[in-house]
């Protein structure tokens, strides 16, 4: 019997080798950067008595919804407060929030370029395919290596995990804008990049606001993995009560994920619902254009 096996995973680690011998200067320097921006951001969050952030938070809550989001999101927070985890849950939101932002800002200028090129559309199409089926803990063993233990290789692992729903999205939202609106922008003689940003991104704003709020989901799901590899936060007390069995422990610091991701959630969501109705506002008034030049 002839025994066949191909050498993937060899070839993968010469590869990841090969990086850090080229490229270590590069890593070290996004390794400073990220962790100079979460730093930056940590600061700011816990330096403030814990109700200077609440009121802030929930006056941010009360603008995307209202009076009731405002009242949970505080009710909330006062949870987290209670159980002891304000600082852990500050650390966590301090990854989320660097990571989605960085994924946000590689994901939207992609998936535009993706929906304007079809050739672009295809080469990434299955690169997306792979990071979100790829299991998460895969992306913390190339992280480790190139960025080493702590908080960054949490962030870089976060940022692959939660990239592909704002590249899939924005495509999915700016194909999906009337071909009638945009013919019509072509029709008055406006460019190309005037169409982008007065016809195409107002009208897919729904679409992208959907993808902005499943990539936070995302890179908060993300945080307790992040824990494994020495990442700050809640993560580290679930991966702590794991290891001691610690139900208590487990509990308040789930807890506190949740009520997090139901935070972001809820005002993301209510962002969106605002962006739909600015868009449908904006449909209506570009349709009439659309009439008149056909």
């Amino acid at each position: 019997m002839i025994d066949l096996r191909l050498p993937l995973g060899e070839i993968a680690e010469t590869f990841v080798r090969w990086l850090i011998d080229t490229f270590g200067w590069l890593f070290n320097g996004l390794r400073s950067l990220f962790l100079a921006v979460y730093d930056a951001l940590e600061w700011t969050l816990q330096t403030p008595p814990f109700w200077a952030v609440i009121i802030v938070l929930a006056a941010l809550a009360f603008w995307a919804k209202g009076p009731w989001l405002a009242a949970g999101t505080t009710a909330g927070l006062l949870v987290i407060v209670g159980v002891d985890q304000w600082d852990n849950a500050m650390q966590s939101l301090a990854l989320v929030i660097v990571a989605s932002v960085i994924a946000l800002a590689l994901g939207i200028p992609l998936g535009i370029w993706a929906a304007r090129s079809d050739t672009v559309s295809t080469v990434v199409r299955p690169v997306l395919d792979f990071l979100q089926t790829m299991p998460a803990f895969v992306y913390l063993i190339p992280a480790l290596m190139l960025f080493r233990v702590g908080v960054v290789p949490g962030i870089v692992a976060t940022i692959l995990f939660a990239l592909a729903p704002g590249v899939r999205l924005t495509e999915l939202g700016i194909r999906g804008v009337d071909r009638e609106v945009v013919e019509a922008g072509h029709a008055f003689g406006a460019s190309p990049g005037r169409i982008l940003r007065q016809i195409q991104l107002p009208l897919a704003l729904p679409s992208i606001m959907a993808g902005v709020n499943q990539v936070i989901m995302l890179s908060l799901s993300m945080v307790v993995i992040a824990g494994m590899v020495g990442a700050r936060g809640l993560g580290g007390d679930v991966v702590q009560s794991l290891q001691k069995i610690d139900i208590a422990l487990g509990v308040e610091a789930g807890l506190s994920v949740v009520i997090i991701a139901m935070i972001l959630d809820r005002m993301t969501s209510a962002l969106a619902v605002r962006g739909s109705s600015r868009g449908a506002r904006t449909a209506r008034t570009r349709r009439p254009l659309a009439a008149a030049s056909a």
